[in-house]
């Protein structure tokens, strides 16, 4: 069986878009994917387990992995850090696996950068009115905290256009139905398959 390398999907969006939903249908529908759990100095919400959910790091340890090479992008969002660690995802993707990182927008072109081949996708809700309603409705955070994620969500989608593809997520299993596609098609790109093109020549 012809085998390449692992696809690196990074998948962003605006606080509330529904991003970890989506991901979860993806991940049921498509159980071989990898979810590169990311750090995170921000203390845990209700319900969250340290190395599931997030590895959770004081700001010195976050600090160490920074000036240690040991983050393949991180990035400040609402005053508290995240990144994603890079030992796990090079040695899945060496051994076929596709990883999916949740990740902010700086992180994401962060990536770009050092993985040109990665893919891109961005999570758009609705509409900025259903936006804000799914924030206030979460009920975890006080109002000057969504005011400051709605206003984040603005900037975040200057930037969307910089994507290789946008989601709309109204029906979550519609839009995981989009992810899936998008990953069918990236597949099966024929500059992602120079090794198998070379076996026919």
């Amino acid at each position: 069986m012809h085998k390449t390398k692992g696809l690196l999907v990074v998948f962003s969006g605006p606080s509330g878009s529904g991003k970890g939903t989506v991901l979860a249908e993806v991940m049921k529908r498509y159980p071989d994917m990898e979810f590169s759990v990311s750090a995170t100095t921000r203390a845990p919400r209700e319900g969250e387990k340290d190395g599931v959910n997030y590895f959770f790091k004081t700001k010195e340890e976050f600090q160490d992995m920074v000036e240690n090479g040991g983050f393949i992008e991180w990035a400040q969002f609402c005053e508290n850090c995240y990144g994603t660690p890079r030992a796990y995802v090079e040695s899945r993707l060496e051994q076929g696996k596709d990883v999916v990182l949740e990740i902010e927008v700086q992180g994401a072109m962060q990536v770009k950068e050092a993985f040109p081949d990665a893919v891109l996708i961005f999570n758009l809700p609705p509409s900025m009115q259903e936006l804000e309603s799914r924030l206030i409705g979460r009920n975890t955070e006080p109002i000057d905290v969504v005011n400051k994620r709605l206003a984040t969500a603005k900037e975040e989608l200057l930037v969307a256009d910089r994507y290789d593809y946008v989601i709309v997520n109204d029906v979550v299993e519609y839009a995981a139905e989009k992810f899936l596609s998008i990953l069918k098609s990236e597949k099966c790109k024929a500059e992602r398959n120079i090794s198998l093109l070379k076996e026919f020549k």
